[in-house]
């Protein structure tokens, strides 16, 4: 009987724990793992000392390895688990599809999700007065208006009539973080849902959701989106 990983995550609004979920679900290894989900709380479970004995970052997700080291940011994890695990490679295939993917990723993940994730710290105070430590509408503003504006490059993007970023069958770990980035961009308090506001990123976002692998992802709940959260089983 093989041993399960170790994996410590958050309920699937948190974008980062929620792009390593997706991941597992596409490659089809969500079912090895022992997931311990932390509420997220100011004072929660993973700001306390065990968790920061495994990441003193005290962020999710973070994953056990068999060795007993750990492994945490989303990507890095992700790279690892594609990498040593069976199943398709989400992060590409080939050197070049892995350059690019990366690529993709690194433009979605600070231009569009890190910003709209800012947006919710600094303009919302989204963890409350006890977590949050800097309130600034107008670098929040700023950073919404810039989520937009690169929102509109991927829509562009995808104008030609491709289903993925890739252009492949398939979706890739770039696909993933945009489709993360546009739920938490329809997260109430953040308001600025990218799927309204582009057609391409619509249909994207669509295609998403019929995948059982997102459904899987978001099975839980507590994405804080009524569209996800309240789809029939």
């Amino acid at each position: 009987m093989t041993t399960k990983l170790e994996l410590f995550t958050s309920p699937s609004a948190f974008p980062n724990p929620q792009r390593l979920r997706i991941f597992m679900h596409e490659k089809g290894i969500a079912d090895q793992f022992n997931e311990h989900v932390y509420d997220m709380a100011p004072v929660g479970e993973q700001r306390q000392w065990r968790h920061l004995k495994m990441n003193p970052w005290g962020e999710t997700p973070t994953l056990k390895i068999a060795n007993g080291s750990f492994i945490s940011e989303t990507a890095a994890i992700a790279r690892y688990l594609d990498q040593s695990m069976p199943g398709r490679k989400i992060m590409g295939a080939t050197p070049l599809e892995q350059g690019l993917d990366n690529m993709w990723d690194n433009r979605i993940w600070v231009h569009i999700l890190y910003r709209i994730v800012t947006a919710f710290h600094v303009l919302h105070q989204g963890l409350g007065p006890k977590l949050e430590l800097t309130t600034n509408h107008a670098w929040g503003e700023h950073s919404r208006k810039e989520a937009l504006a690169h929102a509109s490059l991927v829509n562009q993007h995808l104008a030609d009539g491709r289903d993925w970023i890739l252009g492949g069958d398939a979706p890739t770990f770039s696909d993933i973080t945009m489709a993360t980035a546009i739920a938490f961009s329809k997260f109430p308090v953040n308001a600025t849902p990218l799927d309204e506001r582009f057609e391409h990123l619509d249909a994207f976002w669509q295609r998403w959701q019929r995948r059982p692998a997102f459904q899987a992802a978001y099975a839980d709940r507590q994405s804080g989106v009524p569209e996800l959260d309240n789809r029939a089983n």
